[in-house]
């Protein structure tokens, strides 16, 4: 399986949740979409255990299956079409979760989030 974290979820792991950690140990990629990278080095930047959050993230980013996800032209492809899509339906989410739908379907991920609103997505895969 080829799996995006959204950042509540890879907060969950950098926190010990060994079902994800599990789980992902299964998967044939993950990936951690910019977007996500930001949110989570906003919140070390503004905790207590900035030094200690970094050396976790930094084990995780360096497994073989895992990388970062970086946006393109397509993605602001797919960007466009979703703020569209959500915009015409009345169910807008917030912009950088709107980056991050982008980045998981233009790369055909799976989102592995506890955000409810990517369900106003129903093309986008979630687990």
């Amino acid at each position: 399986m080829r799996v995006a974290l959204d950042t509540n979820r890879l907060t969950d792991l950098l926190r010990g949740d060994t079902e994800l950690a599990d789980f992902l140990g299964t998967c044939e990629e993950v990936w951690i979409p910019l977007f996500v990278l930001a949110e989570i080095k906003t919140g070390f930047h503004g905790g207590n255990q900035r030094h200690g959050n970094e050396i976790a993230l930094q084990r995780f980013l360096a497994k073989k299956t895992v990388d970062v996800l970086l946006p393109g032209r397509e993605t602001a492809e797919q960007w466009a079409r979703l703020f569209v899509q959500l915009r015409r339906a009345g169910t807008p989410i917030p912009d950088a979760d709107l980056w991050i739908a982008a980045l998981a379907l233009e790369h055909d991920l799976a989102l592995i989030t506890r955000d409810r609103h990517f369900e106003k997505i129903p093309q986008l895969l979630r687990r």
